[in-house]
């Protein structure tokens, strides 16, 4: 009988060998003869799943969003407004090393996308999944008077997906500077900021 193989846990095994190799030699020592090795495959045998580093980056990032959605479906199980929003936040900041080595998956596509139409198009679809998210949690945010900041909610969204995507250049780049507490308390004394009412009550 011939071995019965299981691509998709074939492609995800190549995925895990990716960011291992990223985490210990960075993106350009990332190379397919490398990522084979440490997968435990030969060189050749990549070919029929990723024929070439380009494919592999995408299909990497595509697991790393949906890996990370999972993470958030679970942190904001019943939760609500903006407890809801900071426990999304939690999953997205890069407050551990597999947060860490994501991070490094995720640069070298935001790179690609400059040049690659459909990359940036796959790209704006993630990022816009997350705004529609963030935006439902501040809706709620807003009308259980948790948030009473005069700030437009679009604006409000963005600074956060601005202080997300800008955390994980910083901990992907300066790793040993990183500091998952320090970030955790950013984000914090940022959602303190959208709720003044409550700061001067204090």
């Amino acid at each position: 009988m011939p071995k019965i193989v299981d691509h998709d846990q074939r492609r995800l095994e190549l995925v895990d060998a990716t960011w291992r190799i990223i985490a210990q030699h960075g993106i350009e020592g990332a190379t397919m003869r490398e990522i084979a090795t440490e997968a435990g495959f030969a060189n050749g045998a990549l070919k029929p799943y990723f024929p070439t580093k380009d494919h592999l980056i995408t299909f990497a990032f595509g697991h790393v969003f949906s890996r990370t959605n999972q993470r958030i479906a679970s942190a904001v199980a019943n939760k609500v407004g903006l407890e809801a929003m900071r426990a999304f936040c939690q999953e997205v900041l890069p407050l551990d090393q597999d947060r860490i080595n994501e991070a490094r998956i995720v640069i070298p596509f935001w790179q690609k996308t400059l040049t690659d139409p459909a990359k940036a198009a796959l790209h704006d679809t993630s990022m816009n999944q997350w705004r529609s998210a963030l935006e439902g949690h501040l809706r709620q945010a807003r009308d259980r008077g948790e948030v009473t900041a005069g700030v437009h909610d679009e604006d409000i969204v963005n600074q956060l997906m601005s202080m997300l995507l800008g955390a994980q250049i910083i901990a992907a780049t300066s790793a040993g500077k990183h500091l998952a507490a320090q970030l955790s308390t950013q984000l914090d004394s940022y959602l303190l900021l959208l709720n003044p009412v409550a700061l001067t009550v204090r």
